[in-house]
Parts: C-alpha cells; sequence; structure tokens
C-alpha cells in the first residue's frame, strides 16, 4: 500500500480519471485496487476517444459500483471528428452504460486541431448530451470567450457539465456556475506556483468536485510522478484547508457531488470491500 493510502482516513470520489490509458495498461488493477484501500468509493474513468471509452467501459464491467466510463472525442482529436460515426459511438455507449459525454472542449494551447473544427465538435457533443441526457466533461484551456459562448448555449439547451481540472478565471468559473455547472480542481492546487486561493473557495460546495487526472499532475509531493487515484486525498486536504473546513467533510461532499452529479448509484460497502480486507 502506498503512503497516502495508509494515512487516508476518509472516503472520496475521484471525477476524472484515465485509467484506460496507455500508461496504466500494465497495472491498472494495482492502481484500482490502491484507489480502493485509500478510501475511493467512485472513480470516474474517462473515455477521451472511442476507443478509450470501449477500454473504460471494460474496466468499469470488472469493477461495478466503483468505476463508471463516459464517451467523448477529446479537442486535440476533433480534426477527426465525424458526425455520424462519431455520435453513433456516443450513442452507444451511453446505451451500455457512460455516464457523461466526454471529455471533449476547447484548446487553444495546444491547437492540435484547428479552432473552428474544435468549436464544430463541442457543439455536436453537446447536441448529444441534450438528446441523450448527461452531462459534458469539459476541457477548456486558454479558449475562455468561447467557452462563454458555449455556456450559454448550454444553459439554453438544459445541458449540465463539469469545468474538469479548473485552471481558468474567476470569471469564467463565475460563467460555469451561472450556467448551472460544476467546478473541479486537481492537484495543481498543490503545486507551488499555485497562488489563487480565493478561486479554492469561490465555487459553492454544491457544485465542487476533485480529481486526479491521471496519470497526469500527480500532486505534491509526487508531483512529476505517473498520478493516480490514490493520491487525491492529497488534494482534498489541500482544497479543505484553504476553505476552512475539515478534509474528511469535503471529502464527503465532493463524493455527494459526483455521484449526484453523473447519477451515479449509492455506495454498496460490501460491494467495494478489498478482497484482501473482507
Amino acid at each position: 500500500m502506498n503512503e497516502v493510502a495508509s494515512a487516508s482516513a476518509f472516503d472520496f470520489a475521484d471525477s476524472h480519471v484515465h485509467l484506460a490509458s496507455e500508461a496504466f495498461a500494465d497495472d491498472v488493477e494495482a492502481i484500482i485496487e490502491r484507489a480502493r484501500a485509500a478510501g475511493a468509493r467512485a472513480l470516474v474513468c474517462i473515455g477521451e476517444s472511442p476507443a478509450a471509452a470501449a477500454r473504460a467501459r471494460a474496466i468499469a464491467a470488472r469493477h461495478p459500483s466503483l468505476v463508471f466510463h463516459t464517451c467523448g472525442v477529446h479537442p486535440h482529436d476533433a480534426a477527426a471528428w465525424d458526425d455520424v460515426r462519431d455520435a453513433e459511438a456516443v450513442r452507444e455507449a451511453v446505451t451500455l452504460g457512460a455516464v457523461a459525454v466526454g471529455e471533449c472542449g476547447l484548446d487553444y494551447h495546444y491547437d492540435h486541431s484547428p479552432r473552428a473544427t474544435q468549436r464544430q465538435a463541442l457543439d455536436a457533443q453537446l447536441r448529444l448530451a441534450a438528446e441523450l441526457d448527461r452531462p459534458i466533461v469539459l476541457h477548456t484551456r486558454e479558449a475562455e470567450d468561447d467557452t462563454r459562448d458555449m455556456l450559454r448555449d448550454a444553459q439554453a439547451a438544459g445541458v449540465r457539465g463539469v469545468l474538469h481540472c479548473f485552471t481558468g478565471t474567476p470569471g469564467l468559473a463565475e460563467a460555469g456556475l451561472a450556467a448551472g455547472w460544476h467546478v473541479s480542481f486537481s492537484g495543481i492546487i498543490t503545486f507551488r506556483n499555485w497562488t489563487d486561493e480565493t478561486l479554492l473557495r469561490l465555487v459553492p460546495d454544491d457544485r465542487l468536485l476533485v480529481e486526479s487526472d491521471a496519470p497526469y499532475l500527480a500532486p505534491v509531493p509526487y508531483r512529476g510522478k505517473r498520478n493516480e487515484s490514490s493520491w487525491v486525498p492529497l488534494t482534498v486536504r489541500r482544497l479543505a484547508e484553504v476553505r476552512g473546513i475539515a478534509a474528511g467533510d469535503l471529502a464527503a461532499i465532493t463524493l455527494r457531488n459526483t455521484r449526484r452529479f453523473f447519477a451515479l448509484p449509492s455506495d454498496d460497502a460490501s460491494a467495494l470491500r478489498s478482497p484482501a480486507t473482507s
């Protein structure tokens, strides 16, 4: 068991983890068991492409009541979006249990896909979210104006979502909250160069989520290593410290929010108990 798993004293959710990533190809079961031992009671495995979504679904099938999956197309791959093929892939994924559409969005930092194409792919996935009555998991980086426009469109269409791994401005967070969305924070908030504590207090309790975004963005003191869900308690503790509440209370709030946002079933402690400890 890793250090965090042995030290954690509360249950928590990881609202965004890439368990289907090639980075976990050799030891995903061990990663999940460490998360379970650390107190994880819900892991939302992101399918950022139809292929990743299929792998995520298979992982979730092996861990019912703990791992859940999504399906979408990441903005980096928006240039390959096909209105027929990819839309049908998302629809099929939802029939097979996908709890959200995404990860999708806008990334104007890397511009791996043309910006107009990113917007078209995102618009298509917003329409799917409305059609399928699923929330959106949104990636946004250096695309504030277009993200604000998207939030207005989403609100008009009745689409709810989460601004995942949020590092934007307070104004963008407020726009998301005004549209009825959630905001999620990752291990970035533990980094020495994170100084915006006001932003960490801005999000109301009932709109707050936490995530690992693993295998990326490991929190301090593991920064630079391959991230994993069992380290989410470090992010919880930092966020709780800034917000002035007990870490266990914040973990309970964000676990409850994760279940409500993604419409996840309630915890079944007997189903979640590790075979090693049952």
